[in-house]
């Protein structure tokens, strides 16, 4: 395992640890600062990396991670979203649900992928920078093929118009709504202009009399959504960034929804793959994730012949011999060990920025850690795999802050592991033993 540790005397790498640490606390996956945290990953960094290049170099790819509930899939995305934005690339995250996001609704998903659309410099949504960065690339290429202040406008307009002509053929509107935007900026009209951009990401209930100023109609459709998709992908590449990376979290999350609706879904995830394989999308990195369940089971990708025959990925092999190029992943998951590791990763990442590191590594040496790994999978029904968030929170929140903060605490002796259930997920809260509300005392 590989585990990149920070230095204490960059500022950076200070707020970097400090966000880390904070979502910890929370009980959450931390946005960024992923590398800081990344052990046991190393197996997949070099094909995945070949991959963001390929895709950064005009290439598109799609891939599915596979993993049960604390197998870390939303860390996984998020570490490689890490290191597509590093290679220049904007990036996505959209969480799959029934009812705020019905993978059936295309015209959904892309208003959530705009809404959500982040780069290095702008965090979410960096829709309307990205598009004003390339109205300043369509000028600067105007004037540096001789275009003068009188007729820099007309030349501009000219090279938006032969850089979307491939998207033109699909969405016409797409076009015709940027020029909208330029022109409502050049007069002064932000509402105007604010309400096209809307419009752009896929928002619905724009106003009718925005629309008709520019020369558009009605709302996004699911069809028109992949076209829009296409322009984005273009506009993005203008403006600098060499991709985009997008990933579709908890897909698993259709097969509780109405027969007919996954039915939907589960073709509108056909159609982006083979979108996706067939060169329409040149820059994107596209990802999915979901439960075993998902990927094997009746209610899910094998309902769905077609699907299931694109997906299809063996893993009856050994683990240690998976093939990361193959078009599914798979993450084991925690073991005690593994779990034990992360741990340590976090106690050492934070003695880091601790004024006494010495008092937190030696009152939460690596066997209290393992401890209270053990403590914390036996709280939740001796399944160390969905152990991370909550020992985690535990290890940060419960113990080293007190460390930290009080010259006299010992965990050893004034510390007591408790599990509420109010503070447990469902899943978590499914596998919770009898006693999981109760107090839990570590034996150490």
């Amino acid at each position: 395992m590989s585990t990149t540790r920070p230095s204490t005397a960059s500022p950076a790498s200070a707020a970097r640890r400090r966000a880390v640490i904070d979502a910890l606390r929370r009980g959450a996956v931390p946005e960024s600062g992923l590398d800081l945290l990344a052990t046991g990953l190393d197996r997949f960094e070099s094909a995945l990396d070949a991959e963001l290049q390929a895709v950064a170099s005009g290439s598109s790819v799609f891939k599915a991670v596979r993993g049960e509930y604390g197998s870390g899939k939303t860390f996984f995305t998020r570490w490689l979203g890490e290191r597509a934005k590093r290679l220049g690339m904007a990036v996505s995250e959209i969480q799959i649900s029934e009812t705020e996001t019905p993978l059936h609704r295309l015209e959904t998903v892309y208003r959530r992928l705009t809404e959500r659309l982040a780069t290095a410099g702008f965090p979410p949504s960096a829709l309307r920078p990205v598009v004003d960065a390339w109205f300043y690339a369509l000028e600067e290429d105007a004037l540096a093929a001789g275009a003068g202040e009188d007729d820099l406008a007309e030349e501009a307009d000219r090279l938006l118009t032969a850089r979307l002509a491939e998207v033109s053929r699909q969405a016409p509107a797409f076009a015709t709504a940027l020029r909208g935007y330029r022109t409502a900026l050049a007069q002064g009209d932000e509402a105007t202009a604010s309400a096209v951009l809307a419009w752009l990401g896929g928002q619905p209930h724009v106003a009718a009399s925005a629309r008709r100023s520019v020369g558009v109609r009605g709302d996004l459709d699911h069809f028109g959504a992949l076209g829009f998709l296409q322009g984005l992908l273009t506009v993005l590449r203008d403006s600098g960034h060499r991709g985009l990376f997008v990933v579709l979290d908890e897909v698993e999350t259709l097969q509780r929804v109405r027969s007919d609706a996954r039915d939907k879904a589960l073709n509108a995830l056909r159609q982006l793959i083979d979108e996706v394989h067939s060169g329409r999308f040149p820059g994107l990195y596209l990802v999915i994730t979901g439960t075993p369940a998902f990927y094997d089971g009746q209610q899910g990708v094998q309902r769905l012949a077609p699907l299931a025959q694109r997906l299809a990925t063996d893993f009856s092999t050994d683990p240690r011999f998976d093939n990361p190029r193959a078009v599914q992943l798979r993450l084991p998951g925690f073991t005690q060990e593994s779990l034990t590791g992360l741990g340590v990763t976090i106690r050492d990442l934070y003695a880091a920025g601790a004024d006494a590191p010495e008092r937190i590594t030696s009152l939460a040496d690596d066997a209290y850690v393992a401890d209270l790994a053990r403590a914390v999978g036996g709280a939740l029904g001796g399944k160390a795999g969905v152990a991370p968030r909550l020992f985690l929170k535990k290890l940060v929140g419960d113990v080293l802050d007190r460390v930290d903060q009080f010259a006299d605490f010992d965990p050893r002796k004034h510390y007591r592991l408790t599990v509420s259930s109010g503070e447990l997920t469902d899943v978590e809260r499914n596998f919770a033993t009898a006693d999981a509300a109760d107090e839990i005392e570590l034996d150490v």
